[in-house]
């Protein structure tokens, strides 16, 4: 037990020792960390609510009083692009966590049985893998109704994919090993195999899956609310202030500007933390 325990912490000092000297998740890491900041303390950050009219004179330049200047309708453009954190957040987070669940469950039924249902499963997979996924999004969308929370949705539904065909394959590779085998050997059921033998093997693949997953999901919100699928005003989402900016874009710049940066700014944060995980975790990019 002691020589277990050992080995456990020397794993682990070593992951956490690689982290710390893996440039990209650093700076993703504080990136990251600094956005969620922002969105728990976005009350206290902010001058204005973000819906308040009239906070100052309509599209008013970036100044002292509005570093971030104000909108058609008076708003205070450094607000709304704060509160607009959140919206990142939750949509990153309830995006991921639908295909998660989708894309592993999936994975590992297809891989560990096989047969018919893997060529079942596998089929849909790469169905939705091929067709082009703002297309097939914009098709969910259509039938679900227009709102952020169906946008999101849609994301998911359309992307479960890229979390499908990998966990498949490390499922077909584990399915034979000789844990399993013992775990057959002792009665347990299919299910057991699956969520407590091999699972827990290939939760490094899926943190590492799961952080390049979050910019994706952003980003494909931001794209469905730009074309007036999302958000609606007043909501803060920066797809909708980017919508709304290219209206007065060679007369308010500022309006699209800043928005604009607070999503390159998160979708790069996640992206740095996500390579960073991958040469971590991933044995594979270990080994090169």
């Amino acid at each position: 037990m002691k020589k277990k325990s050992y080995r456990r912490y020397s794993a682990r000092s070593e992951s956490l020792r690689m982290c710390l000297h893996n440039v990209d998740f650093m700076v993703g890491l504080i990136m990251i960390i600094s956005v969620i900041l922002i969105a728990v303390f976005a009350p206290q950050i902010a001058h204005y609510s973000y819906s308040k009219q009239g906070a100052g004179p309509r599209l008013t330049a970036p100044c002292a009083e509005y570093p971030f200047g104000t909108d058609e309708l008076g708003r205070d453009v450094f607000s709304k692009t704060i509160y607009g954190t959140r919206i990142a957040l939750w949509v990153a987070a309830l995006g991921a966590s639908i295909q998660l669940i989708l894309g592993v469950t999936i994975g590992l039924v297809c891989g560990y049985y096989g047969k018919w249902v893997d060529h079942v499963f596998s089929f849909i997979t790469d169905l939705t893998w091929c067709i082009p996924g703002t297309i097939l999004a914009l098709a969910v969308v259509t039938i679900l109704g227009k709102g952020l929370t169906n946008v999101v949705i849609a994301i998911s539904i359309v992307s479960w994919a890229s979390f499908a065909r990998p966990i498949r394959a490390k499922t077909m590779s584990l399915r034979n090993m000789a844990f399993v085998e013992t775990g057959k050997a002792y009665g347990e059921n299919g299910f057991s195999l699956m969520f407590r033998y091999i699972l827990p093997n290939i939760i490094p693949s899926i943190i590492v899956m799961t952080s390049m997953t979050l910019p994706e999901t952003i980003l494909s919100t931001t794209t469905l609310s730009f074309l007036g699928l999302g958000s609606k005003s007043p909501s803060p989402d920066w797809g909708l202030a980017l919508s709304k900016g290219m209206e007065y874009i060679t007369r308010a710049p500022w309006l699209s500007i800043f928005p604009g940066i607070a999503l390159v700014y998160t979708t790069i944060g996640f992206n740095l933390l996500g390579e960073g995980l991958r040469d971590v975790l991933d044995p594979q990019m270990r080994s090169r």
